[in-house]
């Protein structure tokens, strides 16, 4: 760990501020939530990721102080659990340790797998979403008021087109769990977005601690995720608070292996000629029609694995490496 200066105090301090104020944000605009609450990572991430971790703590302090001051005690708990979230994620990802320890050669350092980053992104995500809807009171009444909302629009704008009173109960009844699953998936999805566009700021700016990693080669989910992911798509059946939980944690799990296994295709496809074209139309077929998503998401479930980032010690001329375990 980097001895803290007061260069990185204001670096982590105006991370904190800037964190803060997108969480603000997106309490203002509820409709872009999610996009200011990803985008709220993203200082907290370069500065993790940059200067490590009592940087990040700084930051995490500072976000919880504003969102206190400017608005109350109950926000700034809401602010600092939002930040906590990255600030952990770039905590995992500053993790090393000797590749001796793991049978490797003793010139080397092993980098904490992101595949285990992935397991833990995908469970925060899942706990954030379920927190955020406990908190807005979100359930079943919620969601008949939005649905009524929508068809007494749809009714006056078209008088003629009344909709089916049947086909409105079970499009209530289909809201309820898709819109967890929905927010999961798209909060995994902006969450590991913030994480790559840090990873690559951080690099560029030649201060990044972790190398940067290969991502169609080791970008994959931890294989216990698929434990998590069945236990949810069994609970979902269970209906009720049980079934609203496990919605949000099939969401977010969802989406991890989704994103595996594009990296896989990528990874899988590299080196030949047609594979531009293909990655091209896969993902406009994916974007439009459900089934081709559900084969990315056979190929994530298929392909678990970790992949240890080895890079030389600083003694060491060995070039960098990529290890399977």
């Amino acid at each position: 760990m980097k001895k803290l200066n007061a260069k990185e105090l204001g670096i982590g301090a105006l991370a904190g501020l800037t964190a803060a104020l997108l969480v603000y944000g997106a309490t203002v605009q509820p409709l872009l939530f999610i996009l200011f609450g990803a985008l709220s990572a993203l200082p907290i991430l370069i500065v993790g990721l940059g200067w490590g971790n009592m940087a990040v703590i700084v930051a995490v302090i500072v976000a919880g102080i504003v969102g206190t001051v400017t608005q109350s005690v109950y926000f700034g708990l809401f602010v600092i659990l939002l930040t906590l979230i990255p600030a952990w994620l770039s905590h995992l990802a500053n993790l090393a340790r000797p590749a001796s320890e793991l049978g490797g050669p003793d010139n080397l350092m092993a980098w904490y797998p992101l595949s285990d980053i992935m397991l833990h992104l995908c469970g925060l995500a899942a706990v954030v979403i379920i927190v955020a809807g406990a908190v807005m009171g979100y359930g079943a009444d919620l969601v008949s008021q939005v649905v009524d909302a929508y068809t007494a629009a749809v009714n006056q704008q078209s008088p003629d087109l009344q909709l089916n009173p049947a086909a409105i109960a079970k499009m209530k009844s289909l809201m309820l769990y898709m819109i967890p699953i929905a927010w999961g998936m798209i909060w995994v999805m902006m969450l590991l977005a913030a994480y790559y566009v840090a990873t690559r700021i951080v690099a560029a700016s030649s201060h990044n601690l972790r190398p940067r990693d290969d991502i169609p080669s080791s970008l994959r989910m931890n294989r216990n995720a698929i434990f998590v992911f069945l236990v949810a798509i069994v609970a979902i059946f269970f209906g009720g608070v049980l079934g609203l939980i496990a919605a949000a944690v099939l969401g977010a799990f969802g989406a991890g292996f989704i994103v595996s296994g594009f990296a896989s295709l990528h990874y899988r496809t590299r080196g030949k000629d047609w594979r531009l074209p293909v990655l091209i139309i896969c993902y406009l077929v994916c974007f439009f029609v459900t089934l081709p998503l559900f084969i990315i998401l056979v190929l994530g479930l298929y392909d678990t694995r970790k992949a240890i980032s080895l890079t030389p010690n600083k003694n060491a001329d060995t070039p960098k490496q990529d290890t399977k375990i």
